[in-house]
């Protein structure tokens, strides 16, 4: 199409320039009018004096069609140029790529923009997570921090005042106390985390408009690549309607359970690990309005909220956490998270093929790399006698079962709704001893049960 329409532009120009050139040759071939009679008043000279009049005329009037052809001229050339400009554009575009160069400038998508809610209470300690978040953010435009406080505390209010316009500092309105079941009294604290994080995520997306967030904890220490890693993963999240969240966070991540030459590596995961975490505005408006009173995160590991849906989770974790006192009592701190290995290296992520998550392939792969690992005996692994590099299986057929070998070769052994910690499929996959070790059910596994909890 804008083939064709060049070539009529240029077609019309040309008619243009024939046009004129004949009607000037006629203009200087025809007789002057003043030849057929004689001149005015009979003086001699005014037939010559008007011949030469109308040789004038004609002149002026060669010189307006030349300017005139000239400013057509340049007008048809500027049309030219800008045809061509968009359809550079158009075939950029085709070819998947969104930038348009031309001679003097380019120009590019507007970058996103992904905010980072912190939530916070009364832990002054906020400070580690947040002189972390802005030692390693790489822009401010690009990665807004918002901290949402609830609990009214002065101290941790100050705190987080002292960071100026680094950040902005919203305070959740809502104080009181929330009336729950008799049996829930000692379950308060996690009531009003419900109704923060409830009332936080609506600002985020609501009132400050934004189209995604990054969820981190005010006891949350970030990588240095935790940018990075999220700046990457956004596409993948946005494209594949089999994901839902994007997680910095390996439960399974301690140090001696992960492949310190795999800092790189990237997990499909039917968990919600949560623990630094992104999601996307429209999964916040499919979960707010049926957002839970209390315990949010054992509620988002429910069937009616995951709905097949996986995370991408790392071999390394890029968020570290350092709260041990808080409304869990620091229930698994300090048997697990205390020991979590936070990654030192950075991996420049979205310079990285990361299509291996794409969830066809990466099923095929998974499924061939767990189910062709020969079956061993736990105590076999426990006691080291195990030749050849792995990788190797170890089977489980029930939650005792599972529990069992978790607990026996050191990892998480819980289960919510039925779904082990960090597993895809069923299956956990960590580090011990140098090898890789995989935690499986039996082949033909095709689903959770949530009464395995």
């Amino acid at each position: 199409m804008l083939c064709k329409r060049s070539s009529l532009i240029v077609c019309g120009a040309f008619l243009f320039v024939a046009w004129n050139a004949v009607l000037i040759f006629v203009l200087l071939r025809r007789s002057p009018i003043g030849q057929e009679g004689k001149g005015m008043q009979g003086e001699p000279g005014y037939e010559e004096g008007q011949r030469g009049k109308e040789k004038g005329n004609i002149i002026q009037e060669l010189m307006r069609v030349i300017n005139a052809f000239e400013t057509e001229l340049k007008s048809q050339n500027d049309i030219l140029h800008k045809i061509q400009l968009h359809k550079s554009l158009w075939q950029e575009r085709k070819n998947g790529n969104t930038a348009v160069k031309s001679k003097s400038n380019v120009l590019e998508p507007a970058p996103v923009i992904i905010p980072i809610l912190v939530i916070a209470c009364n832990r002054v300690t906020v400070k580690r997570c947040l002189d972390k978040l802005l030692e390693h953010r790489p822009s401010a435009e690009s990665y807004p921090i918002i901290v949402s406080q609830d609990c009214g505390h002065s101290e941790t209010a100050s705190v987080i005042a002292s960071y100026g316009s680094q950040l902005t500092h919203i305070k959740q309105p809502d104080l009181s106390d929330i009336s729950v079941p008799v049996a829930h009294r000692k379950f308060q604290g996690y009531y009003k985390i419900s109704r923060h994080y409830h009332w936080a995520l609506n600002q985020v997306f609501n009132s400050f408009s934004y189209s995604s967030v990054i969820v981190v904890e005010d006891d949350l220490e970030v990588a240095p690549d935790f940018f990075e890693y999220f700046t990457a993963l956004y596409p993948i999240l946005k494209s594949d309607p089999t994901l839902w969240c994007a997680s910095a966070w390996n439960d399974n991540g301690r140090e001696g359970f992960v492949d310190p030459g795999k800092s790189t590596l990237l997990y499909r995961t039917d968990f919600f690990p949560g623990l630094g975490w992104m999601l996307l505005k429209e999964l916040w408006l499919e979960l707010e309005p049926k957002w839970p009173a209390s315990f949010w995160d054992d509620w988002m590991r429910h069937p009616d909220q995951r709905k097949d849906r996986s995370c991408i989770r790392p071999e390394v974790s890029r968020t570290l956490t350092f709260g041990r006192k808080g409304v869990s009592l620091g229930q698994f701190y300090d048997k697990y998270l205390r020991f979590i290995k936070l990654n030192t290296e950075f991996v420049p992520f979205t310079k990285l093929d990361l299509s291996y998550l794409e969830k066809k392939k990466y099923d095929e792969d998974f499924e061939k790399e767990v189910y062709s690992a020969p079956i061993v005996a736990m105590e076999d692994l426990k006691s080291g006698k195990l030749s050849g590099p792995g990788p190797f299986r170890v089977q489980y057929s029930s939650p005792e079962s599972f529990k069992a070998l978790a607990r026996n070769l050191g990892v998480m052994d819980d289960l919510k709704s039925g779904v082990p910690r960090a597993g895809y499929r069923g299956v956990v996959s960590f580090f011990s001893r140098g090898r890789r070790i995989y935690i499986a059910p039996p082949v033909g596994w095709n689903r959770y049960d949530p009464s395995w909890s």
